[in-house]
């Protein structure tokens, strides 16, 4: 439902709203602060807003974030109710934790089992279906990113890499406390995640 909001007001909420998005709105968001269709095209002819990709605006004169690539494929990951589901993962996620030099061609993105758009599925992604639970998460640059521990668990399991460097990896984490011994221990109760995070202790002792 539209809101009521005087300009003045809904500039604000819009603001607001874009600020915790480094800048960047969906057209559903815009349209439940009451801008219709035809002031969505007024403000980008007006280089008020600038269309970054279908369904998603960025605020012209708001600072760049430091990443804004991976704000708006963040945004790109809405489902339905216009919700971002994505979470930045595998070698994508490594590079975020400053835990390996590996520079990845595509972004690695995690979206739900049940994840679809109608629309084909951008180049730069590379998408993942799964499930990533909260514990398993953290922001990074405002946006939500697989924690050190399942990523190299992921990108192991995945083969994406040679071993040596996520053994290396792992030790750099476990140095600097971005793994935790309560993470270790869930990761354990894991078949799959178990017996990898026993493969690559094995090489870091």
């Amino acid at each position: 439902m539209l809101t009521s909001s005087p300009p003045n007001e809904r500039h604000k909420e819009l603001y607001q709203l874009a600020e915790s998005q480094g800048g960047y709105f969906t057209a559903k968001q815009a349209a439940t602060l009451g801008y219709a269709s035809n002031k969505r095209i007024y403000h980008v002819r007006a280089h008020n807003w600038i269309r970054e990709h279908r369904g998603i605006y960025r605020l012209a004169l708001f600072p760049e974030p430091e990443r804004p690539d991976l704000i708006l494929w963040w945004l790109w990951s809405r489902d339905r109710s216009d919700r971002p589901t994505g979470v930045f993962s595998h070698q994508t996620a490594l590079s975020l934790h400053d835990l390996t030099d590996a520079n990845p061609a595509k972004l690695d993105l995690t979206v739900p089992e049940h994840f679809r758009r109608g629309v084909p599925i951008p180049e730069v992604l590379r998408l993942h279906y799964g499930d990533v639970a909260a514990e398993d998460r953290e922001i990074l640059h405002g946006v939500p990113v697989t924690n050190a521990m399942r990523a190299i668990l992921d990108v192991w399991i995945e083969g994406s890499l040679p071993k040596p460097i996520l053994r290396e990896a792992f030790r750099e984490a476990m140095k600097r406390g971005s793994i935790t011994k309560s993470q270790v221990a869930t990761s354990q109760q894991d078949a799959e995640r178990g017996s990898a995070l026993t493969e690559i202790r094995k090489g870091t002792k």
